[in-house]
């Protein structure tokens, strides 16, 4: 059974055996979500969310970005899930297409500051919840996300609930009792990619997984295996119940395959720029065609032909391939705004744009050729998956959060995560 077999990597794996690059990975991408967090927290979706949090009060138990009253840990949770993932400028990862750290970073800082836990043990229980996600997210299988159902909220719901069951120091059946739980609350849709509901997707799934959990330890008793068995959450959302999901699983990392942005939009865009970073860029007016193919998966998710709203600028191949080629940085943030898409240059040189899927590609691959006015092309691709050493994605990673929050916040917080410090004193960095 899935949900047991899950349960026991949760309650039992022993900090001792997480390989030192793992763990390494795991502070660069806590770096980057508290990085993309600190950046989001004037994004209307966050202001919102953290607005309604404080206008309703409750205990002191944690902290939001944006501000320096904690709240309740089931509203922190949600509101820093909302907040990080509002300018989808965070991890993913590619084998089930998800967000982790949106989803399980949220709801284990809220814990951790509650229960008044040391750094140490928010990483390790953050670590495992993520895995816990990307595992049920390959178990629910392509067919529960190409139906509508967004991986972010769904499976992450499964790691934050995880992530929280390990730092409450759960035994097996408990955990298992939190995973049954959060399958009644588990939720997400693809049809609100482009807007609010996005990001807000992940703040469910950081909530909800809190919440299980906090019920669990007040003696709450769910089915267990309401996950997997008939009428469960797999079976009603399209899951395929994938056999080899758990392979490996406490002596090899998914999480290791963790994709970080360096573009400010959706993951499915960044194959093609980074595609045309490659090549000499011709000016628009040189250019007569440009065809983009990719695989089928992205068609739904990213390929917004006419984005009206900066926001869904950050879906669209079109749109970002003219701001590439226009100059215009996909790694600013401002980039991405109402005005820039109603652009009359850009609008003109993103109608030559045309997108083409191909099975031959893999989800992390795509390839461009450019027909330029004098007949000449120009082809590129690029693989997502190309290997990248701990040290470069470390820099990058530096250089993007000082982008983001400044060079001094940067500092900061890096070394807050190394030492690790306390889990109330790295939720007190975010606020403002």
């Amino acid at each position: 059974m899935i949900t047991e077999t899950l349960a026991s990597f949760v309650a039992d794996t022993p900090a001792v055996a997480i390989p030192a690059g793992t763990a390494h990975m795991l502070r660069l991408s806590m770096l980057d979500w508290v990085a993309c967090g600190m950046a989001g927290r004037d994004e209307p979706v966050a202001c919102i969310t953290r607005d309604m949090a404080l206008s309703e009060g409750g205990a002191a138990q944690a902290h939001v970005f944006g501000s320096a009253t904690a709240m309740p840990a089931r509203a922190a949770a949600l509101v820093n899930g909302a907040t990080s993932h509002a300018l989808d400028y965070d991890d993913t990862h590619f084998a089930h297409i998800g967000h982790p750290s949106v989803a399980v970073f949220p709801a284990a800082l809220a814990v951790a500051e509650a229960e008044g836990l040391d750094g140490a043990a928010l990483q390790v229980a953050a670590l495992i919840g993520i895995e816990t996600s990307i595992r049920v997210g390959v178990w629910l299988g392509r067919d529960h996300y190409q139906t509508g159902f967004h991986q972010t909220g769904t499976a992450g719901a499964f790691g934050a609930a995880a992530a929280c069951a390990r730092l409450l120091g759960f035994d097996a059946a408990q955990t298992m009792a939190t995973l049954g739980l959060v399958a009644t609350r588990a939720s997400g849709l693809k049809s609100q990619f482009g807007t609010m509901g996005k990001p807000y997707n992940a703040g469910l799934a950081a909530t909800n997984g809190v919440e299980a959990a906090a019920l669990v330890q007040r003696g709450f008793v769910p089915n267990p295996l309401a996950l997997e068995v008939a009428q469960g959450f797999g079976p009603t959302h399209a899951g395929q119940a994938q056999a080899t999901a758990l392979d490996g699983l406490g002596d090899s990392w998914l999480f290791d395959t963790i994709s970080h942005k360096f573009h400010a939009c959706c993951h499915g865009l960044h194959a093609t720029l980074e595609a045309l970073a490659t090549i000499n860029r011709p000016a628009p007016d040189e250019i007569a065609r440009i065809d983009i193919t990719t695989h089928p998966r992205w068609m739904t998710v990213c390929n917004q032909p006419d984005p009206s709203t900066g926001l869904g600028a950050k879906f669209s191949y079109r749109m970002v391939t003219a701001m590439a080629l226009s100059g215009h940085s996909t790694a600013a943030l401002d980039s991405y705004s109402d005005a820039l898409c109603a652009n009359p240059a850009l609008v003109a040189l993103r109608e030559k744009v045309s997108v083409t899927a191909s099975e031959t590609l893999t989800e992390t691959q795509a390839a461009l050729g450019i027909t330029l006015t004098n007949g000449q092309t120009v082809s590129a691709q690029h693989d997502l998956n190309a290997p990248i050493t701990l040290d470069d994605r470390e820099a990058r990673l530096l250089s993007k959060a000082e982008a983001l929050i400044g060079a001094d916040r940067t500092r900061a917080l890096w070394q807050a995560i190394k030492t690790p410090v306390a889990a109330r004193d790295v939720g007190q960095l975010l606020g403002p």
